[in-house]
């Protein structure tokens, strides 16, 4: 039986797409499950730069049987048409099917809604793979592989292994770290609030608040004792007509942001239900940056409001695209079916749902009518600042009869007029202080990066998923709380490397993959362009010592008296003597001085003394000095949890006497030793070692620890690890 074989990125639409296609033809249509190549981890193999960097593709792991799958299907089928996503992955994804299928002219199938129309529309329209957008899509691989490969790589190097950086995580990275420095600058003010109440003298209560916020605790006084002695009347009233018009149709962006406001779900949750309510046909692709409807779409908004609301809810809107990529979808994320209210497989694809719905019906109705009043009172002889109580009343709900939730607290005002006499109820004053700027939400950052040109929509989510995942940020409550390691990272980058982690450039890179997908320029040549300053750049790098050097300090060296450098190393910023190695005096950076003439005690086993000193690695324990003859003096890392301002010789020695040795194996002979390293404390025998999970290091027994042997080998960072 012949048929035309469709290809689709996900299972979950392949069924659907087939049902619609019946009425046109016989159609197969399977899914690739996304991509199936991708460049392989060692960037040696994965790009050829010498030969104007050429990606060198690998089958991606699991995809083999999806591929076999997918080659039978082709080797029957009259026609074979690639419908991945229409944006420049899912081009990307067409031309690798392309390549690995061996298929010479394949047409090129694009929708952006899952419904019967708009497929079958698709299927009568191919097109051929775009070339450019597919080229934008590998340019921005190879540009992240690059810059993401040599700068953590010089980030292993110079600051500690296992770390890593990224052409657009850095950048954001970057953003949060900026304003967390602007909250440990912060110094509070202290000021004041007043709050009064007042009788109308017609039973109505009208709450009011002093409009300056005094700084002097007499100043606040003053108002009170003339507040309270004085009569009040009514200074002013003003009343303003204004009007609330709706906001455009959302873009992936404002999805995300309004997703984060009103239903507390993070930009990968949002992106992972609009996926399923794209896939099930109720929305159209929910990755662009158009706020534009279609003409269909405004039509049947246009019916929907005249049914339920009459035409004269209705206002016509032409919303635009908010930036130039060609490689975005043509409308706005909205639902297909504008009279179908209630859609999703769970509460919360419902929720996501009727967020987009409300906000799609909204764009195409009236503004609302509002009038807003501001009363102000003071005493008779004004002497003291006016106080005043703001008020609205909406007079048309216009769109927000859709989208009741949008409606801001309203306070209603009695009706009064100017000079009329009041009676103060209550007034108090309230002692604050002055707070900091707040963190980023996820809905900020999104926010944020989207008004810098920093990624594109499709990018978002993964950028600040990346960051929680690698531990440079936490969240607390919805707060993006950059860590100590995200700290030490972005403070390098900025140091070493501002401009390529800085707004003008990434946006500029940004701009570039989007000529690039309009055709307008070179592959090849925006990448040597690029590239060979910033080798360069990453080169001269190289020679910096392990603690990055950044800059003098007004210290001298507590045991030589030479000038000192302030470093960045693995422990964070600290104060070397500039001769070091020869000299390795050293000054904690918060200003505790620790000094190599002050021994917290004698070491019992050798009468040496012992030090408390601080390194690239942060603070740590010695016995004796540093000499040519004793280059490697025993040494104990001090625990992060302990505070080495009251650290005293019964904890250096605790902290000294790892390793132990336990004892010896029953079996074998050979010792078992307890240590800490780098994944956290652990026994050892030979080469197995096990972890401590519950176990003291510095208590634990030999018999203990010969239980541990005895339990089932569990591979890996968290349940031990082997030597190689």
């Amino acid at each position: 039986m012949s048929y035309k074989l469709l290809i689709v990125e996900s299972p979950a639409k392949a069924k659907t797409i087939e049902k619609y296609l019946k009425d046109i033809g016989s159609y197969k249509v399977v899914a690739s499950i996304g991509h199936i190549r991708d460049l392989p981890k060692s960037n040696k193999k994965a790009i050829d730069i010498e030969k104007g960097f050429v990606p060198h593709y690998e089958v991606s792991p699991g995809k083999e049987k999806v591929i076999s799958g997918i080659k039978t299907l082709v080797k029957s089928a009259d026609e074979v048409l690639l419908a991945t996503d229409p944006d420049r992955e899912g081009e990307a994804i067409a031309w690798h099917l392309k390549e690995v299928l061996k298929l010479k002219n394949p047409k090129r199938v694009v929708f952006h809604e899952i419904t019967k129309d708009a497929i079958q529309n698709a299927v009568m329209h191919p097109r051929h793979i775009d070339d450019n957008l597919k080229q934008a899509q590998e340019a921005r691989r190879v540009l992240d592989r690059l810059v993401g490969y040599d700068l953590s790589g010089i980030i292993w190097k110079k600051v500690r292994y296992g770390l890593s950086a990224g052409r657009v995580q850095s950048p954001a990275l970057r953003i949060i770290m900026e304003r967390e420095r602007q909250i440990r600058a912060f110094v509070p003010e202290t000021y004041w609030t007043i709050d009064a109440v007042f009788d109308d003298l017609k039973k109505n209560k009208i709450p009011a608040v002093c409009e300056i916020e005094p700084r002097d605790e007499k100043e606040v006084k003053t108002i009170l004792e003339k507040a309270n002695k004085e009569d009040w009347s009514i200074v002013d009233v003003k009343k303003t007509q204004a009007k609330r018009a709706p906001k455009p149709p959302f873009t992936t962006s404002t999805l995300q942001q309004a997703a984060s406001t009103r239903l507390g779900y993070s930009p990968s949750k949002t992106m992972m239900m609009a996926q399923k309510l794209y896939e099930a046909g109720h929305i159209t692709y929910m990755r662009t940056d158009s706020s534009n409807l279609s003409a269909l779409a405004v039509t049947e908004i246009q019916k929907y409001v005249t049914k339920e609301f009459g035409a004269a809810y209705i206002q016509s809107r032409v919303y635009g695209k908010k930036s130039k990529n060609a490689q975005e979808a043509h409308e706005a994320v909205r639902p297909t079916n504008m009279s179908a209210q209630s859609k999703g497989m769970t509460d919360d694809q419902k929720r996501l749902y009727d967020l987009i719905w409300r906000r799609t019906i909204a764009s195409q109705m009236i503004d609302a009518q509002i009038m807003r009043t501001k009363i102000s009172f003071n005493i008779k002889s004004k002497s003291i600042p006016n106080f005043v109580s703001n008020g609205q009343i909406i007079m048309k709900d216009g769109w927000l009869l859709i989208d009741p939730k949008a409606k801001n607290e309203e306070v209603t005002l009695p009706e009064v007029s100017e000079g009329q006499d009041v009676k103060l109820v209550e007034i108090k004053d309230e002692k604050k202080e002055t707070q900091p700027p707040g963190r980023y939400s996820e809905a900020g950052l999104v926010k944020e990066l989207e008004k810098r040109g920093i990624g594109r929509p499709s990018t978002y989510a993964s950028i600040i998923k990346t960051l929680i995942d690698r531990e440079y940020v936490t969240k607390e409550g919805k707060a993006l709380v950059p860590s100590d390691t995200g700290d030490v990272v972005s403070s390098f980058l900025e140091d070493n490397f501002a401009t390529y982690i800085g707004d003008t450039f990434t946006a500029d890179m940004e701009n570039q993959l989007d000529e690039i997908a309009e055709g307008t320029k070179e592959y090849k040549k925006t990448l040597k362009d690029f590239y060979n300053v910033f080798k360069k750049e990453v080169d001269s790098k190289e020679s910096l010592d392990k603690a990055t050097t950044l800059g003098k300090s007004d210290f001298k060296c507590p045991k030589c008296g030479a000038g000192m450098e302030i470093k960045l190393g693995r422990g964070g910023k600290f104060v070397s003597c500039e001769r070091y190695p020869d000299c390795d005096g050293a000054l904690m950076i918060n200003g505790l001085e620790i000094k190599k003439d002050e021994p917290l005690g004698i070491y019992p086993e050798t009468g040496e003394s012992v030090f408390l000193l601080t390194g690239r690695f942060g603070p740590y324990v010695q016995v004796g000095e540093r000499t040519k003859e004793n280059k490697k003096p025993k040494r104990a890392t001090i625990p992060k949890n302990v505070a080495i301002e009251t650290l005293d010789l019964k904890d250096a020695l605790k902290f000294l006497s790892l390793p132990r040795v336990l004892g010896n194996h029953p079996k074998t002979g050979e010792p078992i030793s307890a240590n800490n390293g780098r994944f956290g404390p652990y026994v050892v025998h030979e080469s197995d070692f096990r972890s401590l999970k519950t176990d003291d290091v510095y208590t634990v027994d030999l018999k203990r620890a010969l239980e541990i042997f005895a339990e089932e080998k569990k591979v890996g960072r968290r349940g031990g690890f082997k030597k190689k």
